[in-house]
């Protein structure tokens, strides 16, 4: 029987490399998604024709109707639009690839259903780890990692979790590595977003820029595979080869190599346990003959440092410093904020907002609500 998918934020770099992974496998796409982008949304429709298509925007929703209206699809809005893409029925996989913790309540829907979660959307497991991987368990709903880094160390563990001595997470130090901190006060958006080795989204690269993706991948990877913080360990490694390494209990190290291409990981995510021929081109080892290797810059890159410090804490301080960055980071690229006003923004959300211990969902969700107005007002 063809496989069958719902992908949450189609018009986003993942999503986009979803699709043309989907047409590779010859998948059904039974349910698309988006924030606003309904030119580009109303292209993979009517190529698509899913059984559902999700706008988050309510004004962008009416509109995209509108264009739609000759065509078999439902067109459904905002937060109850995502959950009713992600629980569609006949969907094998849900990929979340939704930027931010928008993605977190329709990836929890369909986790409640039992499906299977390619999961490219970090926020989901940063905010709510705990939650998401208590309820995957009981329902019997497999996650895989669509990150790079986490799908190579979902590949080198295969299941040995128990014995695990060390995940080594790669970076590639982004746009700024080898930059001090005193050239990087005056850093822009333009600057940020050059990224040397990858193409994402722009939160997703400004993230990367700071290293605060790495601190979120941390804290997913923590949960993913159920390793504490110090068992983790970030190092630079600028060719992107190596997608990341894990050493075991007796010093073997088993790392994932490929040329950096988004495209391998989601389609592994789609047909584990199975592989399949893939779109990415083989790595020629002649041509990558140096791999280089350096500790990361905890002093230039500090939302690296906060990230490891807030992942050994349990409760709501996650989901504020997630928060509190999607926040900061906006208002960077807005160019209301300086580019050390993101960690020093974080900082002080974290530093002001009540860390509530054990947490219900509601906690959570509006512990990150309060750190995005912190933030907000903050800046004025």
């Amino acid at each position: 029987m063809q496989k069958a998918i719902s992908l949450l934020g189609s018009t986003g770099s993942i999503g986009r490399q979803t699709l043309e992974v989907s047409e590779l496998l010859s998948l059904r796409v039974l349910a698309l998604s988006a924030e606003k982008n309904i030119d580009l949304l109303e292209k993979q429709t009517r190529k698509f024709r899913p059984a559902v298509a999700a706008v988050y925007d309510e004004a962008s929703a009416r509109d995209f109707k509108v264009r739609v209206r000759d065509l078999d699809v439902r067109v459904v809005s905002g937060k109850g639009g995502l959950i009713e893409a992600a629980t569609v029925d006949s969907v094998d996989t849900v990929v979340a690839a939704v930027v931010g913790t928008a993605g977190l309540l329709p990836t929890l829907a369909a986790v409640d259903l039992g499906r299977r979660i390619a999961l490219a959307n970090k926020e989901t497991l940063v905010c709510a780890g705990d939650i998401v991987m208590k309820r995957s368990l009981e329902r019997n709903a497999m996650i895989i990692p669509v990150d790079s880094e986490h799908s190579a160390l979902f590949q080198c563990l295969a299941g040995q979790t128990n014995k695990i001595k060390r995940l080594i997470l790669t970076a590639s130090g982004g746009p700024f590595r080898g930059k001090s901190r005193a050239e990087l006060i005056n850093a822009t958006p333009d600057m940020a977003l050059r990224h040397p080795n990858w193409s994402m989204g722009k939160k997703v690269t400004v993230d990367s820029a700071t290293m605060m993706n790495k601190g979120l991948e941390v804290i997913e990877a923590m949960h993913l595979f159920g390793v504490q913080p110090d068992k983790i360990e970030v190092i630079v490694h600028q060719e992107s080869i190596i997608h990341s390494m894990v050493e075991y209990t007796d010093s073997s190290v088993l790392a994932q190599l490929a040329i950096p291409d988004m495209r391998l990981p989601i389609q592994y995510a789609l047909t584990y346990p199975d592989r399949a021929t893939s779109l990415t081109a083989s790595l020629n080892f002649t041509q990558h003959a140096s791999l280089n290797f350096e500790h990361p810059d905890f002093d230039t890159f500090p939302c690296l440092g906060i990230a490891f410090e807030t992942a050994g804490i349990s409760g709501t301080a996650c989901a504020v410093m997630n928060a509190a960055n999607e926040a900061a980071v906006e208002l960077f690229l807005s160019g209301r904020l300086s580019f050390y006003g993101i960690s020093d923004s974080i900082r002080a959300a974290l530093d002001n907002i009540k860390n509530i211990k054990d947490p219900s969902l509601g906690d959570i969700i509006a512990g990150g609500e309060d750190a995005r107005k912190f933030v907000r007002i903050k800046s004025r």
